[in-house]
């Protein structure tokens, strides 16, 4: 399949995070299925985010973090989107996104709240992403669990 009609997907590690691995399997298995994946690699910030999403036309954003500084790097993002005139392009945040043993659904919820489309707690399954992806492009799901709780 021509990657370019399957869809484009910005990602990258955000803020000072250096660690990669999440990211860069997701990159694979987003190849893997026929997106065309525009890697951006780690520290990135919010502006490097934005202007590879522009200068693509990407369909989405994915957000990697380990470091658990999410709720502060990731904050802002969506109005930053909508200024630039991507406001209905597709967030997505993954990985250790806060510092401490929360309570997931409040993670999740507050990511949310911060206009992410989807939230992926950490060790989510590939498989989960890839067809949250393909749902929220409209393509028929693909095999595998749905939602953040069959993740765990």
């Amino acid at each position: 399949m021509d990657s370019a009609k399957k869809g484009t997907i910005v990602i990258g590690t955000i803020g000072h995070d250096v660690h990669n691995i999440g990211a860069g399997i997701l990159q694979y298995a987003l190849g893997k299925e026929g997106y065309k994946v525009v890697p951006l690699g780690v520290a990135v910030t919010q502006e490097e985010f934005l202007s590879a999403a522009v200068e693509t036309a990407a369909d989405a954003i994915f957000v990697s973090s380990l470091s658990g500084m999410a709720e502060i790097e990731c904050r802002g993002l969506r109005e930053k989107c909508t200024e630039a005139g991507l406001g209905d392009i597709l967030l997505y945040v993954g990985g250790n996104l806060v510092v401490g043993r929360r309570d997931w659904s409040g993670v999740e919820a507050q990511f949310k709240d911060m206009g992410y489309n989807r939230v992926a707690p950490p060790g989510a399954k590939v498989e989960m992403v890839l067809a949250w992806l393909d749902s929220d492009l409209g393509r028929p799901l693909a095999a595998g669990p749905t939602s953040t709780q069959e993740a765990k």
